[in-house]
């Protein structure tokens, strides 16, 4: 299992941190933003895969930002996943 602490761009928090096992991922924190909904969606995502995340949240806009929350969450990990295996 890998450790990951990255900066998010164009949304409220200051960083995600996340664990990937592999494709699956784990132990999502979130620092700034909306405790709730991030916490929420913290619960969500664990033990989905990379693909799953894609699938399910790439893309997400919130209030014409052209990102989200959800949307950076996905591209992190994609981005972690494939340092990882190269």
């Amino acid at each position: 299992m890998t450790h990951f602490e990255l900066k998010p761009k164009g949304v409220c928090p200051k960083q995600i941190s996340f664990d990937l096992d592999g494709n699956i991922l784990h132990n999502v924190k979130f620092t700034g933003g909306c405790p709730g909904n991030l916490q929420a969606l913290s619960r969500v995502v664990d033990g989905m895969t990379v693909e799953q995340l894609d699938q399910m949240f790439n893309g997400i806009d919130c209030a014409g930002k052209g990102t989200s929350c959800s949307d950076q969450l996905a591209r992190l990990v994609r981005q972690a996943y494939e340092t990882q295996k190269a």
